[in-house]
C-alpha cells in the first residue's frame, strides 16, 4: 500500500449498529487484525460457524446511539462482549491481552474495505469442516 493510501485509510470513518437501531457507533482509522474466529463462544454468540472481528483503538470507538452496549463477561476478568439488550445484537469485545476494541464486522454499515479483508481464522481446529477456511495471510495471536 502507498503512502497516500495509508493516510485516506487512518482518516476514515465508518458507522454501524445494532439491528433495532438503538445502539449506533463511529469508528476511525484503518481496522487491525482483521479476522474470522470459530472458537465455541463466538460460534454460540453469534449463531453461526465463525463470527468476523476488526480491531480499532478505544479512542476512535464512539457510541452515538441512544444507548450503549450491555457487556457481558464471557471469561472473568479477561474478556467481555457488548451487546444490545433490545435487539441482542453482537457488537463488541473487550479482551484483556488486546489493546484494541473488537468490533463485529458485520455491525459495520459498510463491511466492504480491504482493511476489513479477513487475514487469519482463529481457532481453526474447531472450525466446521464444510466450510473453507480463511487463508492464513498473518499469524494468529491465539488458537
Amino acid at each position: 500500500m502507498n503512502r497516500t493510501a495509508d493516510i485516506v485509510a487512518s482518516a476514515q470513518e465508518r458507522s454501524g449498529g445494532c439491528l433495532c437501531g438503538r445502539i449506533r457507533f463511529t469508528v476511525k482509522g484503518k481496522a487491525a487484525y482483521p479476522h474470522t474466529c470459530s472458537c465455541p463462544h463466538c460460534q454460540k454468540l453469534g449463531g453461526g460457524p465463525m463470527m468476523w472481528w476488526a480491531g480499532f483503538a478505544p479512542k476512535d470507538v464512539t457510541w452515538t446511539g441512544e444507548s450503549e452496549p450491555t457487556w457481558f463477561e464471557t471469561f472473568e476478568g479477561e474478556a467481555k462482549r457488548g451487546f444490545c439488550p433490545h435487539c441482542g445484537s453482537r457488537l463488541a469485545a473487550i479482551d484483556s491481552d488486546v489493546p484494541d476494541l473488537g468490533i463485529v464486522v458485520t455491525a459495520l454499515d459498510d463491511t466492504s474495505g480491504l482493511d476489513l479483508v479477513p487475514v487469519n481464522q482463529s481457532f481453526r481446529d474447531n472450525a466446521v469442516h464444510w466450510l473453507p477456511q480463511v487463508p492464513d495471510t498473518q499469524d494468529s495471536p491465539v488458537g
